[in-house]
């Protein structure tokens, strides 16, 4: 992998998060892996931005609150273990990274880690968020997404630094 710009990445926005799912890292002292499946990257306030959603249920939930910066991983099939186990076990009693075998590799320009078996990793810090609001909800069916009330916040990532394999680039290295 190679750092790269954020507008040298080329990949299917609508596959990578949904069927590959990724793993969102949050935490600076005990960083955790959890994955994620919704999200997107796009541009806003003219700067390159990915955006995740997390339910204020979730171990990561608060690792983000207190410090307000991620990475996104996008890992290979051969990890489709490693993804369901970070997707279905905590944080709070889990070291995710001791059951799944998967290195860390320190952030450049945030204190929280990428995975070092990443394809695709994005360091991020929050610019933003949002709570979704359920009154705001105009298709009736999403609301039966969430029988529990526990509805995601959204929290807007600025791209500080990207690493690609040449999957996801136009010219591979």
């Amino acid at each position: 992998m190679r750092r790269v710009q954020p507008n040298e990445l080329t990949l299917k926005p609508f596959a990578v998060l949904d069927r590959e799912w990724a793993l969102l890292v949050a935490g600076r002292e005990r960083p955790n892996p959890m994955t994620v499946s919704w999200g997107g990257l796009g541009t806003l306030w003219n700067r390159p931005v990915v955006t995740v959603y997390v339910r204020p249920t979730r171990f990561t939930f608060s690792l983000l609150e207190a410090h307000p910066e991620f990475t996104l991983n996008v890992l290979g099939e051969r990890y489709r273990k490693a993804l369901d186990l970070c997707g279905t076990r905590s944080g709070r009693d889990t070291d995710k990274w001791r059951e799944t075998g998967l290195g860390q590799l320190p952030g450049e320009t945030v204190a929280v880690p990428r995975v070092a078996e990443a394809e695709l990793a994005i360091e991020c810090r929050v610019l933003a968020t949002l709570d979704l609001d359920p009154k705001r909800f105009l298709d009736p069916a999403v609301a039966k997404l969430y029988p529990c009330e526990d509805y995601h916040r959204v929290f807007l990532g600025e791209v500080l630094a990207a690493w690609a394999d040449g999957r996801f680039l136009a010219r591979p290295a």
